[in-house]
């Protein structure tokens, strides 16, 4: 039996360093502010936004980074042709 834990997160793939900065300037959110709410450390936030492109993250720490800003209203859009982006959830009109 198969219990419901939420979305299946193995199958996305790893956020890149500019993901992260876009996501983050999006939201007006510091690195602080991510590493505050996500418990991931500035400091490996700060060096995750620092690389080319992908970054050095571990599985654990680049869900707790996607899971944190996406509840903070971000959506990640993968490579489609014209590279992976971000952009901010539409507000659900009630």
């Amino acid at each position: 039996m198969q219990t419901s834990r939420g979305p299946d997160t193995t199958a996305l793939k790893l956020l890149t360093s500019a993901q992260i900065r876009a996501a983050r300037a999006l939201i007006r959110w510091s690195a602080q502010d991510l590493a505050d709410a996500s418990s991931v450390g500035v400091t490996t936030i700060r060096r995750a936004e620092l690389t080319a492109s992908e970054t050095k993250l571990t599985r654990v720490n680049d869900q707790a980074i996607r899971r944190t800003l996406e509840a903070a209203g971000v959506e990640f859009i993968d490579a489609d042709g014209g590279g992976p982006g971000v952009r901010l959830r539409q507000a659900k009109n009630p």
